[in-house]
């Protein structure tokens, strides 16, 4: 129930292109009409295509916030998860 899935794969399919469009928009070298080219053709890219558009998610439940990058879980998951013992090397706190 991944709820960025869709926008993330169409950004994969449109990253290479973005990537290109945006080096030679930003390249002094290249000629201003080259450039304004580029710009224009960033403009037609789909808006949910812009990598800060997309949210971290939640991988199990979907939840966009809480979310940790290095397990790409959220809160809750994560602290089910690890009282279970299915994260290796997490362990609950005691002191």
């Amino acid at each position: 129930m991944n709820a960025n899935s869709s926008a993330t794969n169409w950004s994969l399919s449109t990253q290479k292109k973005y990537a290109e469009l945006k080096a030679v928009a930003n390249d002094a070298k290249h000629s201003e009409e080259e450039r304004a080219a580029a710009r224009l053709g960033l403009q037609k890219l789909p808006r949910n295509a812009n990598p800060t558009r997309q949210r971290n998610r939640c991988a199990i439940t979907g939840r966009p916030r809480g979310t940790f990058r290095q397990f790409g879980l959220g809160r809750a998951k994560i602290r089910e998860m690890a009282f279970a013992g299915n994260i290796p090397g997490i362990t609950k706190a005691s002191w």
